[in-house]
């Protein structure tokens, strides 16, 4: 009988997985306890590829743990949701139309609460 083999995950999807596993480490967690965390049949070295693309996003940050690394989120959940949203943002030519397109496809209340946080006090625009 022919083995099953598992589909491929997308790279976005793998580096979701690892961020999330280090973000539910009490503190910089090794690529070794990232793949057991995820407890999947993942292998090691593509665990530190993950975690590398990720440092070079500015994703994570790392610092020297022995012989390796001991790696950390860089933000929350949402945080690195805005990045993600500023790096889309910034390879597009229209910036205003990107923005004006995001802002009208928005729901009423997402809507409201954007302007709400555009009009507090330190938003840029305020003079």
């Amino acid at each position: 009988m022919a083995e099953q083999r598992r589909p491929r995950r997308g790279q976005g999807e793998l580096e979701a997985l690892v961020l999330s596993a280090l973000q539910e480490a009490e503190g910089p967690a090794t690529a070794g306890w990232v793949q057991g965390r995820l407890g999947e049949d993942l292998a090691y070295t593509t665990v530190v590829t993950i975690l590398t693309r990720l440092l070079d996003k500015g994703a994570v940050t790392r610092e020297r743990a022995g012989r390796s690394f001991a790696w950390t989120p860089a933000s929350d959940h949402a945080g690195l949701a805005a990045r993600k949203m500023r790096r889309v943002l910034d390879g597009e030519r229209d910036r205003e139309a990107v923005l004006a397109s995001f802002v009208t496809g928005l729901e009423p209340d997402d809507e409201r609460l954007l302007r709400e946080l555009l009009g507090r006090p330190g938003s840029e625009g305020d003079d």
